[in-house]
């Protein structure tokens, strides 16, 4: 079994090969007990923003076997989160990254981290 913080760098790394944009690592389990890890992505677009949690979903049972416990937004596919329990995972088409804000929201006493692709 992966740990949380090894598969927050995996869901980024995949991310960034799949053209996600903005990829960010918030560590907020010692602000809430409902995870460790969230994953911070931008789509270019609704197609996009679909296709990078497809892809995601996909290579996560393939190679770790982890299915996501819940999915929301995949219908209108303009902010999508999929909850793999210790790592949630935020997938924004741009205007709702902006207007949300989501790292605004978690950042006080968290470690942030952006990541940088290979």
């Amino acid at each position: 079994m992966i740990d949380s913080k090894a598969l927050a760098n995996k869901i980024a790394e995949i991310l960034d090969n799949k053209g996600a944009t903005d990829i960010q690592i918030l560590e907020v389990g010692h602000m809430t007990s409902i995870t460790d890890f969230f994953v911070v992505a931008s789509g270019r677009n609704v197609q996009s923003v679909h296709t990078l949690a497809e892809d995601l979903e996909d290579r996560l049972v393939e190679e770790e076997g982890l299915e996501p416990r819940r999915k929301e937004g995949k219908n209108g596919a303009r902010w999508i989160v999929l909850d793999y329990a210790h790592v949630i995972v935020h997938i924004f088409h741009p205007e709702e990254r902006q207007y949300y804000n989501i790292e605004r929201l978690w950042q006080d006493g968290s470690n942030e981290e952006h990541f940088e692709g290979q």
